[in-house]
């Protein structure tokens, strides 16, 4: 199998790099700009791309790579930082910029293999306040901006290019085309990975593995662990049992839906633990999300494994595990967004033979595209990314019965009317969020002072940007009405016109 390294500098937009090139049928591998030189060359990779990262190369603080990788006689394309590091590391000069690039601009380009069937002038989305100020030896500018003169340079006796921009965005207009151009002229990949042959090969590979032994799968309801659990009952079916554990903060009838959902497709054993008051009681007079999301993915698996020590044959424990779970990523002390609870650690006293996780080469879209082979039905491969404390963190401050309640009752009317009008194919994500904050109005000619609801809809290709959704006002104004009619303890309903950034998709 072909493969192309994406050495991994600290960017927003790394694993966007990955997914890009599989979608361009080349497998890509992501590792951190700490894996030693010896490893490289031992992978056999058909190219190299350098991602980008928020650093500053003439900080000796910042990410850097020895100078051998560009020795190697592999193709590589640079991207933002990475295309600055190969400046600096062939003796070029990087300076800041005397105006900062960032959001859609126009480059114009020369004749390049990299730009072969892309016309001179294109848009692409920049985001730097460095810039190369003096291309090193060797290298050509093929590229320029109004006030980038180095936006593109190559090394085509070293097949070696870099460019300041991001292709791998969306809003690069011929981005994609770009890292094709890389792959299939540059790198001359044949394409020969494909997702059609991965239920077949990972069955066989999991039913070897098992023999007949019995394995215990965390299922929590999302797509990561559905898919695992359909991959792994068509292996081995009734050696698998899957534990539900329902904290009660899923969407309205969700628990209802998974049980019924795995209890009639798949030959497997399942068990719904049901424990919505314990959560809530852990939970109780918590207001930091961070906090909140500690406590619920710590008694989650305290739950689970209370569940686990009741069998008696443990045999092989299976996680839901895809492959940015597993990537260690280059950001080093990068600032931290949110906490995630996707890698399991293992109790002292619980002892399985192995760890299995059938989906940890896959991205999320891979992933969907395997659930729908498997005959998963759309609702749940479909499914919108869902935090994995669910409502705990679309509830802001304490998370009680009550707000849960009404924030279930409030959300799926949103989810309804949107699919009722089929509207929600327009969008990537929506959802309701209760804020915590009351305000004063007026029912039936009385004074009420109820809950506020906050409607978010945002629509993008890769969740790395985000715009928020131009729902027409009718629609709104229906959803609305039914919530302050339907929903008692909400009065209110406002929607949400910020764009990611500066805003993120969820409220915590």
């Amino acid at each position: 199998m072909e493969k192309i390294l994406v050495l991994d500098f600290g960017g927003q937009y790394n694993q966007l790099i990955a997914r890009r090139v599989r979608d361009n049928n080349v497998y890509a591998e992501i590792l951190p700009y700490t894996t030693p030189i010896e490893k490289i060359k031992a992978n056999d990779y058909k190219g190299i791309i350098f991602t980008g990262g928020p650093n500053s190369v003439y900080d000796e603080s910042s990410p850097h790579y020895t100078k051998e990788i560009l020795n190697l006689g592999i193709p590589v394309l640079g991207i933002c930082y990475g295309c600055q590091l190969i400046a600096w590391m062939r003796g070029g000069r990087v300076s800041t910029a005397p105006v900062s690039e960032y959001g859609k601009i126009e480059v114009t380009i020369k004749d390049s293999l990299l730009f072969k069937g892309i016309p001179e002038k294109s848009t692409v989305w920049m985001s730097h306040t460095d810039y190369i100020s003096e291309a090193p030896t060797g290298f050509e500018i093929i590229g320029t901006t109004n006030d980038c003169p180095c936006a593109v340079m190559e090394n085509t006796a070293e097949n070696i290019y870099a460019v300041q921009f991001h292709p791998e965005v969306t809003h690069s207009e011929y981005g994609n085309k770009m890292l094709h151009n890389f792959l299939y002229l540059v790198c001359k990949c044949s394409g020969d990975w494909v997702m059609d042959n991965f239920i077949d090969k990972t069955v066989e590979e999991l039913r070897s593995k098992i023999g007949d032994k019995k394995v215990i799968l965390g299922l929590s309801g999302g797509v990561d662990s559905s898919v695992a659990a359909g991959l792994l009952s068509r292996a081995v079916g009734k050696q698998l049992t899957c534990v539900f554990v329902d904290q009660g903060l899923m969407r309205k009838d969700e628990g209802d839906f998974v049980e019924k959902t795995f209890t009639s497709l798949f030959d497997m054993n399942f068990v719904r633990v049901n424990c919505q008051e314990h959560f809530l009681n852990e939970l109780q007079g918590v207001t930091d999300p961070e906090e909140k999301r500690k406590i619920i993915g710590t008694e989650f698996y305290k739950v689970f494994w209370e569940e686990i020590r009741k069998q008696s044959d443990k045999g092989f424990f299976a996680q839901g595990t895809i492959y940015p779970d597993c990537i260690e990523s280059g950001k080093g002390d990068a600032d931290k967004i949110k906490t995630h609870h996707n890698k399991v650690e293992m109790p002292e006293d619980i002892e399985f033979l192995d760890v299995i996780e059938p989906l940890a080469s896959l991205f999320k879209d891979e992933v969907r595209r395997v659930g729908e082979k498997l005959g998963i039905p759309k609702e749940l491969v479909w499914r919108q990314p869902f935090p994995g404390p669910g409502l705990g963190v679309r509830i802001i401050g304490e998370i009680t019965a009550e707000k849960v309640a009404l924030l279930q009752q409030a959300d799926a009317i949103f989810r309804e009317e949107m699919a009722k009008t089929g509207y929600e194919s327009e969008l990537a994500q929506f959802f309701a969020v209760l804020p915590g904050v009351k305000s004063v109005g007026v029912m039936g000619d009385h004074r009420t002072y109820e809950h506020l609801v906050i409607l978010r809809a945002v629509t993008t290709d890769d969740f790395m940007t985000a715009d928020w959704a131009k729902i027409p006002y009718d629609l709104l104004a229906r959803v609305s009405n039914r919530i302050t009619n339907e929903v008692k303890g909400i009065n209110r309903v406002v929607y949400d016109i910020t764009s990611k950034p500066p805003a993120t998709v969820e409220y915590e």
